[in-house]
């Protein structure tokens, strides 16, 4: 089992022995390792299940240092670097020579962020190379924002965990994609593109396609359609009338629990987990599920009952565990899309079971 601290140097030993530490950002912990050594990016694929296809983000303490590892950069870069760096943004830029084909998947560009959590600058300027660094859980899972996270998910497959809190932006780094002639939104994250736009008056394309695990191909870190999932399904719905329509759908589908099969007893009825935005849920749907057997509704988690959006981000992912150790389904209401509304709904969109009651 992994040990879990606040040592710089036991961090820090363990990097320069070419093994994966977990480490705090602002956005969630990372899995991070030496960048330019192959033996160490394996450890990271390793640890996490993670396919080889899937780039990863290179982390660096300063703009400076980013720039021996990159080549060609564009004007735009420096001027959202200088906006927004450190902080929740990636930057994809062609790769230099320095930097292993390993850390990109063999793309000619890779991935660049300079993080804005104290402790994992401390980490950064402790060594002279730079730390790939995915999310630390296991790929596909819902992403870690506690050092308890990790644990729950990595404890087996590394040897420190280096505490520096819970994460106060909760979502992943914005991906902005700068490798060929217009910039490209990859991934929403703890930056509105929204806001990006409308700050340094340029127009960010969003390609229309998903990427699949099957084709083995992804642009940059954070583009499958499917990920951030929980242990057991996810639906995800806009509204308290979508709700009521999935409740009407499910108990459809869902066998009487008093019914005997083939001399079976009764199955018992199942746990819903209600992850909801604002407020409580309605009263009807309670007496929906009990009048339909849809189970009971005993974990509620409500991400900001303020509505703050920078809140219920920062809530999305430790809400989600939550519910995944005590119930069999989440339904899941989306945010309000504008802002850290639209990368909390993209989350959601991702982690929900495709072709789910609507």
């Amino acid at each position: 089992m992994a040990s879990v601290g606040n040592s710089i140097e036991q961090a820090t030993n363990w990097l320069r022995e070419g093994y994966p530490v977990a480490i705090p950002t602002e956005t969630v912990y990372g899995l991070a390792a030496n960048a330019c050594r192959e033996d160490a990016l394996i450890r990271i694929f390793e640890a996490k299940k993670r396919p080889l296809f899937d780039p990863l983000i290179v982390h660096l303490p300063t703009v400076n240092s980013i720039l021996p590892y990159a080549k060609d950069i564009p004007r735009l870069a420096f001027a959202l670097w200088e906006r927004y760096s450190p902080g929740p943004l990636t930057l994809v830029l062609p790769k230099s020579d320095l930097l292993p084909d390993l850390v990109s998947s063999g793309l000619p560009t890779v991935a660049f962020r300079i993080p804005a959590h104290p402790v994992a600058l401390q980490v950064l300027n402790a060594i002279d190379f730079p730390l790939a660094a995915p999310s630390a859980n296991l790929f596909g899972r819902v992403s870690p924002t506690t050092a308890a996270h990790v644990l729950d998910q990595l404890g087996d497959h590394i040897p420190y965990v280096l505490d520096g809190g819970a994460c106060s932006v909760g979502l992943e780094s914005t991906i902005i994609d700068l490798s060929g002639p217009e910039p490209i939104l990859r991934r929403e994250g703890g930056i509105p593109s929204q806001s990006i736009e409308d700050e340094l008056k340029i127009t960010l394309q969003r390609p229309v396609h998903a990427y699949r695990l099957h084709e083995g191909f992804l642009p940059s870190a954070g583009t499958l359609d499917n990920h951030y999932a929980p242990k057991v399904p996810l639906i995800c719905y806009h509204n308290n009338e979508e709700l009521t329509n999935i409740a009407s759908r499910l108990s459809s589908m869902h066998p009487d629990p008093n019914a005997r099969t083939a001399g079976k007893p009764p199955t018992r009825e199942p746990t819903l987990g209600m992850l909801r935005f604002q407020t409580d849920i309605p009263d009807h749907f309670r007496d929906l599920c009990e009048e339909n057997k849809l189970g009971t509704c005993r974990i509620i988690e409500i991400l900001s009952p303020s509505g703050d959006l920078k809140e219920a981000a920062r809530n999305l992912f430790a809400a989600m565990r939550s519910l995944e150790m005590g119930c069999d389904l989440i339904l899941a209401e989306q945010a309000p899309e504008h802002g850290l509304g639209m990368a909390i709904n993209d989350r959601l969109r991702r982690a929900s079971v495709k072709g789910a009651p609507r």
